[in-house]
């Protein structure tokens, strides 16, 4: 059913508890979509260390530049020798922390997360947050919509 701005009312299938799925075990799946969305968050901060330090490598050849234009050639030099292209961690550049954090953390929790929800839920995501929506929203008003428009539906007024 749609109003008449062209919203259709009600969580869609794909958001709506499957048949048997209790309370708790809805909450678990969104504790564990929580948990997936801050190590997304915590991988972008990874990213972000990655492409910090590389920047800051990169910015190193141009001290090591100005100190031998500036005649201090022994510090250009070790600057180059000790810092300049130097592992943040044994045996690692960044790129390779990235590397190792995706294999062994990231993608098997990604992995156990889908197939939790497959096995559970029947695959729907965000149950938890959708069921949320929808006992906070105001029914019939325009701005508390369960869903957007649907196909055909008039351009919404801005």
């Amino acid at each position: 059913m749609s109003d008449q701005n062209g919203h259709r009312d009600g969580p869609d299938q794909a958001h709506r508890r499957p048949e048997g799925v209790d309370d708790t075990t809805v909450e678990a799946l969104g504790a564990l979509s929580k948990a997936l969305e801050t190590t997304e968050r915590a991988r972008g901060h990874l990213y972000a260390f990655h492409q910090l330090t590389g920047g800051a490598d990169r910015e190193l050849d141009r001290a090591v530049r100005l100190l031998h234009e500036a005649g201090h050639h022994t510090w250009a030099d070790r600057l180059r020798s000790e810092i300049v292209g130097r592992n943040v961690i044994p045996g690692h550049w960044t790129y390779q922390i990235v590397e190792a954090y995706n294999r062994t953390y990231y993608r098997p929790f990604q992995d156990f997360e889908r197939a939790a929800l497959t096995a559970l839920a029947d695959g729907r995501d965000h149950l938890y947050e959708a069921e949320l929506k929808e006992a906070r929203r105001t029914v019939g008003h325009p701005d508390h919509t369960a869903l957007p428009p649907g196909p055909g539906a008039p351009p919404q007024e801005t």
